[in-house]
């Protein structure tokens, strides 16, 4: 089990981090991790795979948002 907890803090640091780049290489090295069940490591995969659809709403809401802001009248100011 000290494998898995090590993995799940690893994968907790990288969805606090929310960096998308590091959260991709995490989901990569455990897709070859052999010391983790297949249920434990798809677990984890999918806490890295829901922190970066979330990112990646989240940052087209902040693109919209800015756009509207830019946006008025039909005319960007």
């Amino acid at each position: 089990m000290a494998h898995l907890e090590e993995v799940i803090a690893r994968v907790d640091a990288a969805v606090a981090e929310n960096v998308i780049e590091q959260m991709n290489e995490l989901l990569i090295e455990l897709s070859d991790d052999c010391e983790l069940s297949r249920e434990d490591r798809y677990a984890q995969q999918q806490r890295l795979r829901a922190a970066i659809v979330q990112k990646g709403h989240h940052h087209k809401a902040d693109a919209e948002q800015r756009r509207e802001s830019l946006t008025k009248g039909g005319k960007i100011i």
